[in-house]
């Protein structure tokens, strides 16, 4: 694979579909909140936290994420619309000094770069000490995952993607050093006949959106 090919091509992508992104949510509410729910309960209640991929900000928004960064410029201004401080780069050069941020977000965008353990190392970097990563996917091994995986050739914005097991991201984090690590799970059926938001519970496999969270 040519170096910086899979993130050239999301970034177009995401660029050209930024309002069929938008739309994705408005029609997966349940889905959506699912996952904001189970977001809450890994993000830190105070300090300052970046998400790597911030995309349109629906995600950092609502979880009180004041930085954002993303290679997208057209989600990166609706981001900013909704009162994110917003830098255009990619998470393999996060745009920080060592250790002085409290937490990094990094929410599905690990799928759509060449370079995972680059991102994670960066994040590591520029996390405090005692602070905390927290990615979400969604998870391979699960049933979601393998719908997704058995759809992906037809759709825009996971075509390219390479989809990750729980247990990848539990091994990517240990590599890079980080401690107590634990994994949430939440959608536990097809996301877009949910009508109304589920809770989530200790593990992985069973739930299609799984967070996985360590300490530096």
């Amino acid at each position: 694979m040519l170096s910086g090919f899979m993130n050239t091509l999301s970034e177009s992508i995401f660029d050209a579909y930024t309002d069929e992104y938008e739309e994705w949510f408005n029609r997966n509410a349940s889905t959506y909140l699912s996952e904001l729910e189970l977001l809450r309960m890994a993000i830190p209640k105070s300090g300052q936290g970046l998400e790597v991929g911030v995309g349109t900000g629906r995600f950092a928004a609502p979880l009180g994420v004041d930085l954002g960064i993303d290679p997208s410029e057209n989600m990166l201004q609706v981001a900013k619309s909704r009162g994110i401080e917003v830098l255009l780069g990619r998470g393999e050069q996060i745009p920080f000094k060592d250790a002085v941020l409290d937490y990094v977000l990094i929410m599905v965008t690990i799928c759509f770069v060449d370079e995972p353990n680059r991102i994670v190392e960066e994040s590591r970097r520029a996390i405090k000490k005692d602070g905390r990563i927290i990615i979400g996917i969604i998870d391979r091994d699960s049933w979601l995952g393998k719908l997704y995986l058995a759809r992906k050739s037809k759709s825009k914005f996971y075509r390219e993607a390479r989809f990750f097991s729980a247990g990848e991201v539990i091994e990517l984090l240990k590599n890079n050093n980080f401690k107590d690590i634990k994994v949430y799970q939440t959608i536990f059926g097809n996301p877009a006949k949910l009508e109304m938001i589920q809770h989530h519970k200790e593990g992985c496999g069973e739930g299609g959106f799984a967070v996985i969270y360590g300490h530096k």
